[in-house]
């Protein structure tokens, strides 16, 4: 007993000297540390900079590179037109986006990043990349859909305020899935598979809801893109013409089981009402969406447009539903500024001021969408937009954008029948399409939008 005791007691003494000598061995050591975990880890010290408002932490090497992305938006509208449904003018934190983005090990790329503007918090991007010097890379998690220019192109270098009501109707967002992507010379290629969305809360909770209850497979969709850049070599001027096509099935993030909806909220956030709407569409097999990209610039000139339709095919010998729209705008930087052309993404980036005190950029936009598939089937409403919109670019992260918008929907945009959109023969407010008396061109809900953005980047 008296030998045990003594163990113990040279054991119990013997301890802390074994965990001093440790720890003091492990600070004498200048190039040794672990993690958490106790896991030794490799060293690389990094030199803080500053880049276009970024702070970016990077290797001398270049071996590795970290750096914060934030973004916040602050938006205001008010509406005016005698309207048959009352508008409420407001404001809003439209983005407010924060993401950590990292290079590493030379040909690995990582991204996490949150959207919590006004007290919602979204998933964004959240992926890893391959990718190497011979133009090809590989993402896998969640992402944009390599479907419309203007859909992928990022919101801080947005040229409106809103996206046009057929890109933020047809173009998918992001979802989970794989996609490669390829770009050399003159050609853009990507494609992929793709799966549910997981951006928001509500999505989540109804794909949980349509596997528990109805045991039913979350879909995929097979999308891809094809751009050639003819001027690609000349730095000044360039054309951009591309194709996209998706391959849809019902997803589980929809409301109900087997079902697709297209609807939008005409070219603003503020107002809630959603005046072109399909409202669920039932006993739906598969959609195809087919796209058509052009776009052409010459120093601070820029012309972009993209034409769009949709077939929702269903089952049970049902008749195929078909929408379209398309959009065109052109731009002119006032003040000497040019636009700057990624060809590694095809698509348009932070323009080039031409005067110190920043730049002014005119433009101008028409879009046209279109949800009457047929009179005897889906009538979700069409409308058209004319947008007015002047930008002041005023240093690498602030930008001011003012925009007027005058916004014509037809008599069928009633907001899944809850919308007044004409009179009837009495002389009443009537939500019925079919018992407006007024002439064609008049009925449907009109109005003007004036909205303002305040952005910054850093």
């Amino acid at each position: 007993m008296k030998k045990v005791n003594s163990f113990l007691m040279i054991l119990f003494l013997g301890i802390p000297f074994l965990w001093s000598s440790s720890v003091n061995g492990q600070e004498n050591d200048t190039t040794t540390r672990y993690n958490q975990y106790g896991v030794k880890v490799n060293r690389t010290p990094l030199l803080p900079e500053e880049r276009n408002g970024t702070l970016v932490l990077e290797a001398k090497d270049k071996s590795y590179k970290i750096w914060y992305d934030a973004r916040v938006q602050v938006d205001g509208a008010m509406f005016y037109g005698d309207t048959y449904n009352d508008i409420g003018n407001g404001t809003s934190i439209r983005r407010a986006r924060f993401a950590v983005k990292a290079e590493f090990a030379k040909n690995w790329y990582g991204e996490f990043d949150m959207d919590i503007s006004n007290s919602e918090l979204e998933l964004k991007d959240a992926y890893v990349k391959y990718f190497n010097d011979a133009g090809l890379e590989v993402q896998v998690g969640n992402f944009k859909e390599g479907f419309s220019m203007e859909a992928t192109t990022t919101s801080r270098y947005l040229t409106f305020i809103e996206r046009p009501n057929a890109v933020a109707t047809f173009a998918p967002s992001r979802h989970i899935g794989v996609a490669a992507s390829y770009s050399k010379n003159w050609l853009f290629a990507m494609g992929g598979v793709h799966f549910q969305e997981v951006g928001g809360l509500e999505e989540r909770i109804f794909s949980e809801d349509n596997n528990k209850d109805v045991g039913m497979d979350e879909g995929y969709s097979y999308t891809g893109k094809v751009v050639i850049m003819p001027f690609h070599k000349d730095n000044r001027m360039g054309l951009h013409l591309g194709g996209a096509y998706s391959y849809r099935t019902p997803k589980t993030d929809a409301e109900v089981p087997y079902t697709l909806r297209y609807s939008t909220r005409s070219l603003t956030s503020i107002n809630r009402k959603k005046y072109m709407d399909t409202d669920l569409m039932g006993d739906v097999d598969y959609a195809t969406l087919t796209g058509l990209e052009f776009a052409g610039y010459y120093e601070g000139l820029r012309l972009q447009g993209e034409y769009m339709m949709s077939s929702v095919v269903k089952d049970k010998d049902l008749p195929t539903e078909n929408f379209d729209g398309f959009y065109v705008f052109g731009t002119y930087l006032l003040f000497g500024g040019k636009y700057n052309y990624d060809k590694g993404a095809a698509e348009f980036t932070q323009p080039t001021r031409g005067k110190d005190w920043g730049d002014v950029e005119l433009a101008l936009r028409y879009d046209y969408l279109n949800l009457n598939s047929d009179v005897d089937q889906v009538m979700g409403g069409s409308g058209e937009g004319y947008t007015l919109g002047l930008n002041y670019y005023i240093n690498n992260n602030v930008k001011i954008m003012l925009n007027y918008i005058y916004m014509n929907h037809d008599r069928w945009a009633n907001g899944k029948n809850k919308l007044f959109v004409g009179y009837d023969e009495n002389g009443e407010l009537t939500k019925n399409p079919r018992n407006v008396v007024d002439s064609n061109g008049s009925a449907g809900e009109d109005y003007s939008i004036l909205s303002i953005r305040f952005e910054v980047d850093f």
